[in-house]
């Protein structure tokens, strides 16, 4: 019996450091068994310190890279990251409709680790109102997730657990969809994730490590659950082990030299060897 390796397609900006963005995403998806595929949808000047300026791509050749991709590839799972404007969230909405992509996970990229803006304002009601439908997975921290229900960020876990039943009302109920609320930004050293399908919610436990060394993470975590989806494990089972995978990428990250911020996660931390 041949075992297909699935494909999955990453949707989101270019970091030329390789921490976050579409070159996180192809290692995330390379170190878990899946062959990465890529749509630029951004540019940005960016190191570990700060981004110093973002380019956008026209939403057109945007649509031409996704069309001319699902012509000829089978696409298992998506990721979409970056997209940055109005115009280009547009397409992409249209396009993963044409072509009903099965898993999609929607990570709702507005800031960078170092502050800085990677979303407009004024596509937020965009991203809201057009891709939170499609999404099979949305994945926002805390301060996304104020901003996609319009309230203040959560300060406990009490007041996760309701975000997550909201952030699950938003979304398109055809279909088992899930919310995956990150609560890394919680004051503390526990670092309690939530998993909510509208009916069952699940804790996803864990301990904050401390490092400088957590550039890229939310991308990071959205590449490995859409590649998990996609090789066939279930939200809850890919969650776990997605979750499991970034903790480890974390902890190793101090085998890596990479500038003077925040540094980016091991992805490779089960592959290469650690000095």
């Amino acid at each position: 019996m041949t075992v297909l390796i699935p494909n999955i397609l990453s949707v989101a900006g270019v970091d030329p450091s390789g921490g976050a963005g579409i070159l996180a995403d192809v290692k995330t998806m390379s170190a878990l068994g899946g062959y990465g595929c890529a749509v630029v949808a951004a540019l940005t000047a960016q190191n570990t310190q700060a981004v110093t300026h973002i380019h956008p791509v026209p939403a057109d050749f945007v649509a031409a890279q996704l069309d001319t991709l699902f012509k000829d590839v089978r696409i298992d799972a998506t990721k979409i990251g970056m997209l940055g404007q109005v115009p280009v969230i547009r397409v992409v909405a249209e396009k993963l409709s044409t072509y009903r992509c099965e898993h999609i996970v929607l990570d709702p990229v507005m800031v960078a680790k170092s502050g800085d803006m990677l979303l407009e304002k004024n596509a937020v009601g965009e991203l809201r109102e057009a891709l939170l439908p499609l999404a099979t997975m949305l994945t926002p921290n805390l301060p996304e997730g104020g901003v996609l229900t319009e309230r203040r960020p959560p300060e406990n876990l009490a007041e996760m657990r309701k975000m997550a039943e909201i952030l699950r009302k938003k979304m398109n109920d055809q279909g088992h969809r899930w919310v995956f609320l990150k609560g890394g930004h919680l004051p503390g050293n526990e670092t309690t994730d939530l998993l909510h399908d509208g009916d069952v919610m699940i804790t996803l436990p864990g301990q904050r490590i401390q490092t400088s060394n957590t550039h890229g993470t939310g991308c990071t975590l959205s590449a490995a659950l859409a590649t998990l989806l996609a090789r066939g494990l279930t939200a809850p089972q890919a969650a776990e082990q997605a979750k499991a995978y970034l903790t480890q990428a974390i902890a190793q990250a101090h085998a890596l030299t990479v500038g003077q911020g925040h540094g980016p996660v091991n992805h490779f931390h089960g592959i290469w060897e650690n000095p």
